[in-house]
């Protein structure tokens, strides 16, 4: 096993269980402690886990992009939640922008068989979800697909992006705070998503409250850009009101 390999399932271990110990990665696989050692500086130096005594525990600010299949299945409940609130958002007619994110894609499969609106995405996913639906005229942005997010980036997004007023943007985000703002791991998708605020009348931030204090590299917001949070109860009153007071609405579903 090469030194890439043995650092991404170290920091793979170290994600699952909370910590890792030297001697016990050192006997797993086969090497020794002081290889485990430099494993472990080197995850550190790229602020990917801090080391401790004995081994290291994941860093605060994971900079990790979990796949498509794994962000579906992380807080389905809260998810759900969200996306039936979000449908009060919806306009009666007029045109939508749909990020690519999980969230937004709950979304997009619980839109009423009577809507009849357009709808913009650069998702191939939700795209895929609404390409038979009825009522909706469903406009794909093209570009290059990151193969992790099925999401177009790049030029050609930027392009569309630029040529269009929508009436409501749904935008989701990795991380999100009144200090940081709206943060996700991808400066492409960053980029996206930037230009779909732009293009958009309206913000609605779809966000479960996991994600909040969170920050990520690469920053395409301020919370201040952002009409209304639609997140969960997990969220404290306490910082729905500090949110709120930048001017941001706050809805905890």
């Amino acid at each position: 096993m090469y030194a890439p390999e043995r650092q991404q399932e170290i920091l793979r271990l170290a994600r699952d269980g909370g910590r890792v110990d030297v001697l016990s990665l050192a006997e797993a696989f086969q090497v020794t402690a002081e290889t485990v050692r430099r494993d472990l500086k080197a995850l550190d130096r790229a602020g990917l886990v801090r080391r401790v005594h004995g081994g290291a525990i994941p860093a605060g600010r994971l900079d990790f992009e979990p796949d498509l299949a794994e962000r579906e299945g992380t807080a389905a409940d809260e998810k759900d939640r969200i996306a039936r609130a979000a449908l009060a958002e919806l306009p009666a007619e007029g045109s939508v922008i749909l990020d690519a994110g999980s969230t937004v894609a709950r979304l997009a499969d619980s839109l009423p068989l009577e809507a009849t609106f357009t709808v913009v995405t650069h998702g191939l996913p939700i795209a895929a979800r609404l390409a038979d639906h009825p009522g909706i005229q469903l406009h794909l942005i093209g570009g290059r697909v990151r193969s992790r997010t099925r999401a177009a980036v790049d030029a050609w997004a930027l392009r569309a992006y630029g040529e269009i007023r929508a009436d409501v943007l749904f935008v989701a985000a990795n991380g999100f705070s009144a200090e940081a703002g709206l943060t996700t791991p991808d400066l492409a998708e960053a980029a996206v998503k930037r230009a779909a605020i732009g293009a958009a009348r309206r913000v609605v931030l779809l966000a479960d409250s996991t994600k909040h204090g969170q920050e990520h590299f690469a920053r395409f917001g301020d919370l201040g850009d952002v009409d209304l949070l639609i997140t969960d109860s997990g969220l404290s009153v306490e910082d729905a009101a500090a949110i709120e007071s930048g001017g941001t609405e706050v809805i905890r579903a």
